[in-house]
């Protein structure tokens, strides 16, 4: 497909790129929004972190001798970092839709809190947690957990195409 392969060929940016705007988006729907979010809200967010973290390594890598080497290394390496953001957030729209339990730590009674939270607590006020098994926004009848399974899974798929991918010699 004409679109798709100069995304694969530079594959590290692309997938750098959507992995800050999903970060960018969920602290968007935090910070304006105002939806605080669950313990497993957080854990699907390590999974672009760590695909950040490996798309730039990715990209130094084009700047080597090794540059088909580390384009494929790190195409599959975001591969992974993606399966497992979309198998963490099939387990969160799974809990939200209550086909399974969710943590015991998403009952409202762990996880972190914030600066409104504190100064909640110092006024005497009670703050809980969100909790993982509801949904707090969807759309077009997913919930944000749904629709970053089906995001995760699709730089999932690209990735491991950009890892197979054979460069034209």
């Amino acid at each position: 497909m004409p679109v798709v392969r100069p995304l694969l060929a530079r594959w590290p940016f692309v997938a750098l790129m959507a992995s800050a705007a999903m970060l960018a988006a969920a602290h968007a729907f935090e910070s304006f929004g105002h939806l605080a979010p669950c313990t497993l809200c957080l854990k699907q967010r390590e999974a672009y972190w760590i695909a950040l973290a490996i798309a730039a390594v990715g990209i130094a890598g084009e700047f080597t001798p090794w540059r088909e080497r580390s384009r494929r290394i790190a195409a599959a390496l975001l591969a992974l970092a993606f399966l497992y953001g979309a198998g963490m957030a099939v387990y969160h729209a799974g809990a939200e839709w209550k086909w399974w339990p969710g943590p015991a730590a998403c009952s409202g009674g762990a996880g972190g809190v914030s600066t409104g939270d504190l100064e909640a607590i110092l006024k005497g006020d009670k703050i809980t947690m969100p909790a993982c098994d509801k949904a707090a926004w969807v759309f077009l009848g997913l919930s944000m957990a749904g629709w970053n399974a089906l995001i995760s899974a699709a730089l999932a798929g690209f990735s491991m195409a950009a890892a197979l991918r054979r460069t034209p010699a």
